[in-house]
């Protein structure tokens, strides 16, 4: 699909029988409770920051077709809306990139994954794309079809466990499918994974924000801003609005396996394989120790490495599951801050944060077998060496994996 041109973002506010788009903060609380979840306004400040946010109204019409009803969260380099595409009459995902080329890896992987992809059907694909001009430079915006929360907004630990192993194997589905087409996704984390949502697009805006709740705004009217723009509180879908299919997306990190030049960046720290740690290339076996996280996460309910250990998460993961390979030492991405006791060979792991500890604590109603299973299922996943790993077709055969899918009927 070739980019579209440079289009004017004039705000637009169409005739509507529902003129209602949202509150102002009243108060502070609620400006603390906006600003808390929101993107830090000074992103929008260009005597401040070079990579700019794209000021949006509640409202608007871009690209003259898509108008913003609603935030659905943000990141480090982009803002996500949720619009309505009034020539579609569907919901989309707006995701507005900051200024500048940022954005262009993410639509060429995009264009990658559409083109070699097979399977599709549980990644989040764009669906259009189109540039506007942001005061010196412009933004890259992707189009996707509205997707629900990501596991990061929820409590995996009250949801069923049925539902929490369906969404570990249709995530590992989605992550076999990339790799099957020899693309590393380099960011797999909770907020990475998405549920899917009930269709809203018969309801009016009223509806859906009764539905949604509506927008909670503050005006970034005290900034020298080229346009009116507004910092909104995110939405939260409601449980009865999530389906149980869930998607993987967020490809601004991905690669083909073998390419030249590799994008910089890791996925956060908790979900950041040991051997990339230590300044190893990108591989489909660093994607499957972050994909063992997730699977721990949404067995156990929380990733078993944590970062308040003297030394951080890799005392945790040493602590959990013993000490990492000697030939690594002198190889760690923060050498001032690595420790000679992370590669002494007679290290034992603690008896208190082993998988099996944890397994048992979390998951006391658990028979020995089901135990047994999901040790070995994680101690796989979590092998320090890249090559010991399974691959996630491996991992979707293997014995144990299966009779852990069978037992919750996924």
């Amino acid at each position: 699909m070739p980019p579209m041109e440079i289009t004017a973002a004039i705000p637009q506010y169409p005739e509507d029988s529902d003129s209602d788009w949202g509150s102002f903060a009243s108060n502070e609380s609620e400006e603390i409770d906006i600003e808390a979840e929101s993107e830090p306004s000074h992103r929008y400040n260009e005597t401040q920051h070079s990579h700019l946010f794209y000021p949006v109204c509640i409202g608007e019409v871009l690209n003259q077709r898509y108008r913003i009803e609603h935030k659905l969260g943000h990141g480090g380099f982009s803002t996500v809306w949720m619009a309505h595409d009034l020539q579609d009459k569907t919901d989309v995902a707006l995701k507005i990139m900051v200024s500048g080329e940022s954005g262009e890896h993410e639509y060429h992987m995009q264009k990658v994954i559409l083109q070699n992809v097979q399977d599709a059907s549980h990644l989040v694909t764009y669906l259009e794309t189109f540039l506007l001009p942001g005061g010196k430079h412009s933004h890259r915006v992707l189009v996707f079809p509205l997707r629900g929360p990501c596991l990061y907004d929820l409590d995996v630990q009250k949801k069923s466990m049925t539902t929490r192993m369906s969404a570990a194997r249709q995530l590992l589905e989605a992550l076999e499918s990339l790799h099957k087409a020899g693309i590393v996704h380099r960011d797999l984390n909770e907020r990475n994974c998405m549920w899917g949502i009930v269709p809203l697009n018969h309801l009016s805006r009223r509806a859906k924000y009764e539905a949604l709740g509506r927008p909670l705004k503050e005006s970034l009217s005290d900034l020298p801003l080229w346009k009116q723009g507004q910092i909104v509180k995110p939405l939260k879908v409601p449980e009865n609005l999530r389906t149980e299919t869930f998607y993987l997306g967020d490809f601004g990190l991905a690669m083909e396996l073998g390419a030249p030049v590799t994008p910089q960046g890791r996925p956060p720290i908790v979900y950041c394989s040991p051997d990339r740690l230590h300044n190893k290339g990108p591989s489909f076996a660093c994607d499957m120790w972050s994909y063992m996280c997730i699977f721990a996460e949404l067995y156990l309910g929380f990733v078993p490495f944590f970062v308040w250990f003297n030394g951080g998460m890799v005392t945790s993961m040493v602590k959990c599951l013993g000490p990492l390979p000697e030939q690594w030492k002198g190889h760690y991405v923060d050498p001032d801050s690595s420790l000679d006791t992370w590669y002494d060979q007679d290290y034992k792991p603690d008896p208190t944060y082993t998988l099996a500890k944890r397994i048992a604590d979390r998951h006391p109603e658990a028979d020995p077998t089901e135990r047994q299973h999901v040790l070995s299922i994680m101690s796989r996943g979590f092998s320090y060496l890249p090559e010991k790993r399974p691959t996630a077709t491996e991992l979707l055969q293997d014995p144990s994996f299966k009779a852990i899918m069978k037992k919750y009927c996924c």
